[in-house]
C-alpha cells in the first residue's frame, strides 16, 4: 500500500498482511519473524472479495496493491505501475506483466498480459486463451488499455476502490476483479496494462483447476457478473446463449465422468436464480463497459476457427 507517490525514487510502500483466519502457523511465524509488518487478522475466512474489502477498510493510503501470497515480484516492479496511473487520471487500475512462476518464459493463466471479456462473459487474456499459454517473446511489450486486471497483482486507486464499494462480497472468490473492473468501465474509468513491471505467479494455490467448488464459483459468478453489467436490450438473449453453453459444458463433464463438476454447474445455475432479487438491485445504471467487450465469441474463435493466440483473434 503506497504511502508516498514521488517518482524521483522508488515509491515507498507499507506492507500490510491481511490474514483470512489461517488455520496453520503462518500468523505466529509472521509475528515472530517480521514484527514490523502490519497484520490485519480477520475472524473467519471471508474469501478473496470480502477479505480484501475488510482488510483495506481502515487503511488510508492513496493507492493499494493487492498482491497474492503466491506472487514473486522483481526488482523495480512498483515505479512503472505508479507512473502509469499518475499519467492518466482516468486509469483506476493497472496490472503488470504476469508470467508463470514454474515456467518463467511463459505467461501465467490469471492475468498474463491483460484481460478481456467477450459478449458471452468468457474471460481471456493477451498471452492466454482458455488453457493455451503463450511464451513471452515480447509480443505484448506495449502498454495498453485492457478490460480487466488480475487480482493476483492489482494496483488500484483507493478512492475509486472505495467509491465502488470494493469487490462484490457475494462472489467470495473468482471473477470478483473482473466484475469490479467492468463496473469501473461503466462509470468511465480505464484499466491499464504495464509490461515494464514484471511479476511471477504460482497460481492454483487455493483451489485446483479441477476442483468442483472452483467450477461452481466460476459458473455462478460469471452469470452474476453478466446480469449486473449487460444492457437491458442484450441481457435476455446473451444470458440465454450463455446458459445454453453452460449446459453443453455440463454434458461434457458428464461424458468425462466428472459427475461432481456437472453438479457444480447445475448448482451454480440454481444459486444464480436464487440471487436474482439481489442482482436486480445491483444492476448498473450505466453500461459504458459493454462497448469495450470483445464483440465476437472467444469460444467460436478458439474451438471452431482454431485460433490459439490473442494476436490471431484480434487480426480477424
Amino acid at each position: 500500500m503506497f504511502i508516498q507517490n514521488t517518482l524521483d525514487n522508488s515509491p515507498e510502500a507499507e506492507v500490510v498482511v491481511v490474514d483470512n483466519a489461517s488455520t496453520d502457523d503462518s500468523v505466529t511465524y509472521l509475528k515472530a519473524t517480521f514484527p514490523e509488518v502490519r497484520l490485519v487478522e480477520l475472524d473467519r475466512n471471508y474469501g478473496f472479495a470480502e477479505g480484501y474489502n475488510r482488510g483495506l477498510a481502515d487503511l488510508n493510503h492513496e493507492y493499494f496493491v493487492l498482491l497474492n501470497s503466491d506472487v514473486e515480484v522483481t526488482p523495480g516492479w512498483l515505479p512503472p505501475l505508479l507512473k502509469t496511473i499518475l499519467r492518466r487520471p482516468d486509469i483506476a487500475v493497472v496490472q503488470p506483466k504476469i508470467r508463470d512462476y514454474h515456467r518463467k518464459t511463459h505467461f501465467e493463466y490469471a492475468g498474463a498480459a491483460g484481460g478481456y471479456v467477450d459478449v458471452l462473459g468468457y474471460a481471456f487474456c493477451r498471452g492466454r486463451l482458455f488453457d493455451h499459454l503463450e511464451k513471452d517473446n515480447g509480443q505484448y511489450n506495449t502498454s495498453s488499455d485492457i478490460f480487466w486486471a488480475s487480482g493476483a497483482c492489482f494496483f488500484v486507486q483507493s478512492e475509486v476502490f472505495r467509491a465502488m464499494k470494493g469487490f462484490d462480497a457475494r462472489f467470495f472468490a473468482h471473477m470478483e476483479e473482473i466484475d469490479l473492473c467492468w463496473r469501473m468501465h461503466n462509470l468511465g474509468y480505464s484499466i491499464a496494462y504495464q509490461p515494464e513491471s514484471l511479476v511471477y505467479h504460482v497460481g492454483g494455490g487455493t483451489l485446483a483447476a479441477e476442483n468442483p467448488y472452483k467450477t461452481y464459483l466460476n459458473f455462478r459468478n460469471n452469470l452474476a457478473m453478466l446480469f449486473k453489467n449487460l444492457p437491458g436490450r442484450y441481457l435476455v438473449p446473451l444470458l440465454f446463449l450463455r446458459l445454453t453453453l453452460d449446459g453443453i459444458s455440463g454434458i461434457r463433464f458428464l461424458l468425462q465422468g466428472s459427475v461432481r463438476n456437472l453438479w457444480a454447474v447445475l448448482k451454480s445455475h440454481f444459486m444464480f436464480y436464487w440471487w436474482l432479487p439481489y442482482l436486480i438491485r445491483k444492476r448498473s445504471k450505466s453500461f459504458l463497459g459493454f462497448q469495450k467487450l470483445y464483440a465476437g465469441s472467444i469460444v467460436w474463435d478458439y474451438f471452431v476457427r482454431k485460433k490459439k493466440t490473442y494476436t490471431e483473434i484480434c487480426s480477424r
